[in-house]
């Protein structure tokens, strides 16, 4: 459809992805050679200036495989959910993934036999060993390109100070499009690029607790699940708005999320304010 090829298009161009001619940009160039969505590519990229590449190949591979969750038998959900809030990470569902990813390795190599010990381990957490095979093999794929392309590679840093704060923004790089605020403080997700209104998936380590972040970045939104936005980690509204691209930002439908975000950018940026105010 037209709408969706210029939705499309538009998206490529906020990624800068781009030239002004509509052609590749040497960035896109680049994004392009990741058999991955665009801003999961972009997102990737800035894990180099970030460092913190590791982590984001762990977030690309988990994403990008089947769903790791399996749906517990009736009479077993409660088991499983604590099962999966072992892994559970306090700023969200994609450090969540970095968890499980990490103790599904660790497994794997304590393991004698590998293959029946992975799947018993998986068993065990109510998690899908084939998702999880899958993984491994996507990171193993992606690191390969990095590679070949010449980019820096940092170490794992995982836990350590500041290693958090470098997620969040390679996140924010290429999913600042995938922004949504609790408007009401019950869970209404008020996405602000199409103004709909979504709840949290049953996945997500924010489900069913007390503690419910007001501004998120998600992965992927699903009508098809009860509107809801899957893998979901919190974010501070101050780092959104010191790392959205203005032209973004600007075209942005107006809501009360824009205008406390217009005033974070506007104490970011004074100089530029005063000006426009003395002229």
């Amino acid at each position: 459809a037209p709408e969706s090829l210029m939705q499309a298009l538009e998206d490529l161009d906020y990624l800068a992805a781009l030239d002004n001619d509509g052609n590749l940009s040497e960035f896109g160039i680049i994004m392009s050679e990741f058999p991955l969505d665009p801003k999961l590519s972009k997102s990737l990229l800035a894990s180099c200036e970030y460092e913190c590449v590791d982590e984001m190949l762990t977030i690309a591979a988990m994403v990008t495989a089947p769903n790791c969750f399996l749906h517990a038998a009736p009479g077993t959900e409660e088991i499983a959910l604590t099962c999966w809030r072992r892994f559970s990470h306090p700023a969200g569902d994609h450090f969540t993934l970095i968890n499980i990813f990490n103790a599904f390795r660790a497994a794997s190599a304590n393991s004698t036999n590998q293959d029946s010990g992975n799947e018993r381990w998986c068993r065990d957490y109510f998690l899908s060993c084939s998702a999880l095979r899958m993984a491994q093999t996507i990171r193993a794929e992606l690191l390969d390109i990095m590679r070949r392309i010449e980019l820096p590679i940092s170490g794992p840093a995982f836990g350590s100070k500041g290693n958090a704060l470098s997620i969040q923004k390679a996140l924010l790089s290429g999913y600042f499009m995938h922004i949504a605020r609790d408007v009401d403080g019950s869970g209404n997700y008020l996405m602000l690029t199409h103004r709909q209104v979504a709840q949290l998936h049953p996945f997500s380590s924010y489900y069913n607790t007390r503690r419910i972040p007001e501004w998120v970045l998600f992965h992927e939104f699903s009508i098809s699940e009860d509107n809801s936005i899957r893998i979901v980690s919190e974010i501070s509204p101050g780092l959104f708005a010191e790392l959205v691209p203005q032209f973004y930002f600007s075209n942005l439908p107006p809501s009360e999320s824009k205008d406390i975000l217009q005033e974070l950018i506007n104490h970011l940026s004074p100089v530029p304010a005063m000006k426009e105010e003395q002229e």
